[in-house]
C-alpha cells in the first residue's frame, strides 16, 4: 500500500462523500430536464437519470472500501510529481477554440482543430512533440476521419442539429 497520504481511509472517504454529492448534484439537475418521450420512448432526461444512478452507485461502493479499512492493494502512483503545463496549455487551447469556433468553422473542422492540438498537448507531454508539417497534416487527416462520419450520423441518422460550415449538411 502506498505511503502517500491519498491512500487514507479518511481521504478516501472524503473522495467518497463527494462522488455521492456529485450524483445527487446531477439527479436533482435531472429534476429540472423535461420528461416526455421522445424517441423511442426515451425522454431526455433518461439519460441524466442513469449517469446519476451510476455515480451513486460508484459513490457507495467507494464508501464501502474507505469505511472497511481503505482500498487495499493500491499501487504506487505512476507519472511525475508535477503536471506538464505546456501539454495543459495545447489541451486547454483545443478544448476552448473547438467551444469557440464550432458555429463559425462547423463541428467537423472546429473538432478536427480540436484533435490536432489535444495530440500536441498529449505528445507534447510523452516528451515527442512534433511539429512538422507532415506530423500536423496526419493528425489532421486522423482527426477528419474522426470526426466526419460523427457529424453525419448526428445529423443524418439520429436527426441532431450540428454546427455544419455549408447549408447542405455533409460538412
Amino acid at each position: 500500500m502506498s505511503s502517500h497520504s491519498s491512500s487514507s481511509p479518511r481521504l478516501q472517504t472524503a473522495v467518497g462523500l463527494a462522488v455521492l454529492l456529485l450524483a445527487c448534484l446531477l439527479a436533482w439537475g435531472a429534476t429540472g430536464i423535461s420528461s416526455d418521450a421522445g424517441y423511442a420512448g426515451v425522454g431526455p432526461n433518461f439519460l441524466p437519470w442513469v449517469v446519476s444512478a451510476a455515480l451513486g452507485l460508484c459513490g457507495v461502493g467507494l464508501l464501502v472500501h474507505s469505511l472497511s479499512g481503505g482500498f487495499r492493494q493500491l499501487e504506487e502512483a505512476s507519472g511525475a510529481e508535477r503536471g506538464h503545463w505546456a501539454g495543459f496549455a495545447w489541451v486547454s487551447a483545443a478544448l476552448l477554440l473547438n467551444a469557440w469556433l464550432i458555429t463559425t468553422l462547423g463541428f467537423v473542422l472546429s473538432c478536427t482543430l480540436c484533435f490536432v492540438l489535444a495530440v500536441r498537448g498529449f505528445r507534447s507531454a510523452e516528451g515527442r512533440l512534433n511539429l512538422s508539417l507532415r506530423a500536423l497534416l496526419q493528425d489532421a487527416g486522423i482527426g477528419l476521419l474522426i470526426a466526419a462520419p460523427v457529424y453525419w450520423m448526428f445529423t443524418k441518422l439520429l436527426a441532431i442539429n450540428l454546427p455544419g460550415l455549408t447549408g447542405t449538411g455533409w460538412l
